[in-house]
């Protein structure tokens, strides 16, 4: 699985790089010119109070104390100098320009032991972060059976590197079966429903021959959660090794595409059917859809976090529309060329989390 990062990531941090490198320069420059003018403006005058600046401007994108601080003690020598020179300033003047570079500094080189901190600490979550997502969405290959996959998720947070989709693609006795869903909630409580919802998943679908009872297991298993408020909205499908039609059992998740001779069309379910959890508050049974998924087509299921995805007039995403304008070869680079028309539609970055799934028969 390839990974792709967060659409924040692909955008702010380097035009914030940018930003501050040119602020800190200009600060540079100010201070420059400040030094300038005092030693222009004769002995009366002076601008000793800016050089306090220094320290700051120093500590900008650095992680060692030392560096403001150094940049502090440089500051108060240039006080003292300037100091004999504009002997007609009063010498109070001069002496709380040094205090305020003495403090300045300090302050400096507090923030930078505190970014840094707060910086390792971040890197270890993130690890922590990549550890489970490497246990619950675990890698899928590039083919299996008679199906060349491609699996992309995309996190909204820059810092985030797991959230609230899953899925799995897994071959079984009945075929290659995969699962796509999102669950409603976020932080460990989330994970904790994707971890439980993934391991039914995986037993029940190698044991389990009728698709839509599969998904009902997964109904059963989050209801039986103790204290849980979490549901999970999935589509399951299912593909003989032979051919012949695939299942497809929804419940409650946005329906997936067909793509077949370039046409794009929607897979609805044959019956309404809720999230998994919410079954027993609607009754009833979630049902299979059959369709024909013959050599060359492609599947694809994804989360809200695409087909909701709003420009700057909040207008939807049209996925059906700009899927039928792309390429149906390899589903690799059908992902990769969606999420990047994905991105140029937000332009600011997208607001949830989003996975997509493709699946093509080879034969």
């Amino acid at each position: 699985m390839a990974d792709v990062p967060s659409t924040r990531a692909w955008r702010s941090p380097r035009f914030l790089a940018r930003w501050s490198h040119g602020v800190t320069i200009g600060g540079y420059v100010l201070v420059a010119v400040a030094m300038a003018l005092d030693l222009a403006s004769g002995p009366d005058v002076t601008f000793a109070p800016m050089l306090a600046a220094l320290p700051v401007l120093a500590g900008v994108g650095v992680r060692r104390a030392s560096v403001p601080l150094a940049a502090g003690a440089v500051a108060c020598a240039i006080v003292v100098g300037l100091a004999a020179y504009d002997a007609d300033v009063p010498a109070v003047v001069m002496a709380t320009a040094a205090a305020t570079v003495v403090v300045v500094t300090f302050f400096s080189c507090a923030n930078v032991v505190v970014v840094t901190a707060q910086e390792r600490e971040l890197a270890r979550v993130r690890t922590v972060a990549e550890a489970a997502q490497r246990a619950l969405l675990r890698l899928v290959p590039r083919r299996m059976g008679p199906l060349v996959v491609a699996v992309r998720y995309v996190a909204a947070e820059a810092e985030a590197r797991i959230g609230g989709d899953l899925y799995e693609v897994m071959p079984t006795p009945y075929g290659v079966r995969l699962f796509l869903g999102d669950v409603c909630g976020k932080g460990l409580a989330a994970v904790e429903t994707a971890a439980d919802v993934l391991g039914v998943f995986r037993e029940a679908a190698r044991a389990e021959p009728d698709l839509a009872k599969v998904a009902g297991r997964l109904d059963s298993a989050l209801v039986r959660r103790p204290a849980s408020e979490e549901f999970v909205t999935a589509v399951l499908v299912s593909i003989p090794d032979t051919p012949g039609p695939a299942v497809v059992v929804n419940c409650g998740h946005p329906p997936p595409l067909l793509c077949h001779d370039g046409r794009v069309s929607t897979v609805e379910p044959p019956v309404e059917a809720p999230p998994l959890a919410l079954l027993g508050l609607v009754g009833g049974d979630y049902h299979a859809r059959s369709i024909a998924f013959e050599h060359r087509d492609l599947l694809l299921l994804y989360t809200d976090g695409v087909s909701e995805a709003r420009d700057t007039a909040n207008r939807f995403y049209p996925l059906a529309q700009r899927l039928a304008a792309l390429p149906h070869g390899e589903p690799d680079a059908l992902l990769d060329e969606l999420l990047l028309d994905v991105r140029a539609y937000v332009g600011s970055g997208l607001t949830d989390d989003a996975a997509l799934l493709a699946v093509r028969r080879e034969r």
